[in-house]
This record gives C-alpha cells, structure tokens and sequence, in this order.
C-alpha cells in the first residue's frame, strides 16, 4: 500500500525513521507530492527487481542505502550511497537490488506529451 509520509508543511524527516524493507517485493511511500513532483521512497528486498519500464515524467533516483543496479536503456549502472541518476522521461530502464536496497525517486512535470 502506498502512503504519503509528509505533509507540505513538514521539513524533515530522518531515513533511519521511513525505510522498511518488504520480505519479498517493492515496499513504495510517496514521501510528499505537489503539483509538479512526487518524491518516492522505494525500498527493495535483496534479489527482487522492478521490470523494464517507461514513465511519461522525467526522473531522479537518489541512492540512500544498500546497493542495486539501474539498467537505463541498456547500460547497467551500479547504484550505492550517494549515486545520483537522472532518467529522461519515456527512457526504458530497470532496477535489481543486489542487498536490500532503497532510494529516493522524484518524479517531476510530464513531458512525454509536451508540445515544444
């Protein structure tokens, strides 16, 4: 179940606070969402994956802890603390976590369908 962690109002939180490893999976949590971007904390158990795919909204993954890998359009990146990624929108990629993993995603503005 996704839940939203923050308020607009509230100015921090503490990881060591949020982070919850599932047994098996993805555990998500919208941490805050606005009109513009939605800032999502994933948590991977060692060994599961998120499947190939394409978002319509540019992307930031922040890695806070554990190690993963990111395949973004078919080159592998190794993703351990303090690796920033930025994924172009409609770009096809996936994410295996190699230890329990988490990291912090920000979805910003659609773009896939913006007129230039």
């Amino acid at each position: 179940m996704t839940t939203t962690t923050m308020s607009l109002k509230t100015s921090a939180i503490r990881w060591v606070d949020v982070i919850e490893y599932p047994e098996t999976g993805v555990n998500s949590q919208i941490l805050l969402e606005d009109a513009n971007c939605r800032y999502m904390l994933m948590s991977l158990a060692e060994g599961m994956h998120i499947a190939e795919h394409a978002a319509p909204h540019n992307a930031t993954v922040n890695a806070i802890e554990g190690q993963g890998v990111l395949t973004l359009e078919g080159k592998d990146l190794m993703l351990e603390a303090g690796v920033f990624v930025f994924i172009p929108a409609t770009a096809l990629h996936s994410v295996k976590a190699v230890t329990n993993f988490t990291f912090l995603l920000t979805f910003s503005e659609r773009v896939a369908d913006a007129h230039h």
